[in-house]
């Protein structure tokens, strides 16, 4: 749009903001962030809250642009502001760290709530941690729960891995191992290091599932490679419960990458068929 048009107030060319955030998307995938960027940026200028957020997220992680915390907050705080669940979410999360301004945890649950209420899985996460916690935020296990399963149920692993925790140790819920067992396999086939530790720990014992320990010692020996501090109290007992060809072909077997779990199924499984009565 030329100065002429602008004097006179001709209106700017409609901007298919959909297909430039696709655009951007694209560049970034390819690691163009630098251009992504531009792209972000003429937008959020324009008022879209999505880039407002992304544009805001470059400088929060140093993407493509130096790091700059100032610029991050203010670029997250009109996102968050223009309602973005995702801006919300980034936002909480710099209050909750407090890098560039004391930490404010109130106000990090409040926008964590907010964004949770909007649907974003890590949000709902992050707030089912918090209300579990009780550090920061009033303990409420029921309302730990209900984000928990909000959050699993959009595939967010970590809280598989809590919904587990929650059935083992009977917190809001009564005690299923099975259960636990379950959540924890969703979690452990997603890659999640914790999951993975409590599944294999779960195997060791047959604690709602068939006791395997060449399974165990996988399931814990990904744990430990996935950074799960969990896994090294479990690692002696499981190695000790095996020979060392099998060891050396467990070991082989948790270096390969996992496959691919597929469709996310929460149906509960079925009842075992009632026997049929005898004549």
């Amino acid at each position: 749009m030329g100065w002429l048009d602008r004097l006179l107030g001709r209106d700017a060319p409609a901007v298919d903001v959909k297909a430039r955030m696709a655009e951007a998307y694209d560049l970034a995938a390819k690691g163009e962030l630098t251009a992504a960027l531009d792209i972000w940026a003429e937008l959020a200028q324009a008022g879209v809250p999505r880039a407002q957020n992304n544009v805001g997220a470059c400088f929060a992680e140093g993407m493509g642009v130096e790091r700059d915390l100032v610029l991050a907050r203010r670029w997250l705080v009109l996102a968050a502001g223009n309602g973005d669940p995702v801006g919300q979410r980034n936002l909480a999360a710099l209050h909750f760290r407090g890098e560039d301004q004391p930490a404010d945890f109130a106000e990090a649950a409040r926008l964590y709530r907010a964004a949770a209420e909007q649907g974003d899985g890590p949000a709902q996460d992050m707030l089912s941690w918090m209300l579990l916690e009780g550090e920061v935020v009033p303990r409420d296990p029921l309302e730990a729960r209900r984000w928990a399963e909000a959050a699993a149920k959009q595939g967010i692993a970590a809280a598989m891995t809590r919904m587990g925790m929650l059935h083992h140790d009977a917190i809001g819920v009564p005690r299923d191992p099975a259960e636990a067992a379950r959540w924890w396999r969703r979690a452990a086939e997603r890659g999640e290091a914790d999951g993975q530790a409590m599944l294999g720990a779960a195997m060791m014992t047959g604690a709602g599932v068939a006791r395997d320990p060449v399974e165990a010692f996988i399931w814990l020996l990904r744990a430990q490679a996935g950074g799960s501090a969990l896994a090294a109290q479990f690692l002696p007992a499981a190695r000790n419960a095996l020979d060392g060809a099998t060891l050396s072909e467990a070991a082989r077997r948790a270096a390969a990458p996992l496959p691919d779990p597929g469709p996310l199924d929460l149906a509960a499984p079925a009842a075992p068929a009632a026997p049929e009565a005898q004549p």
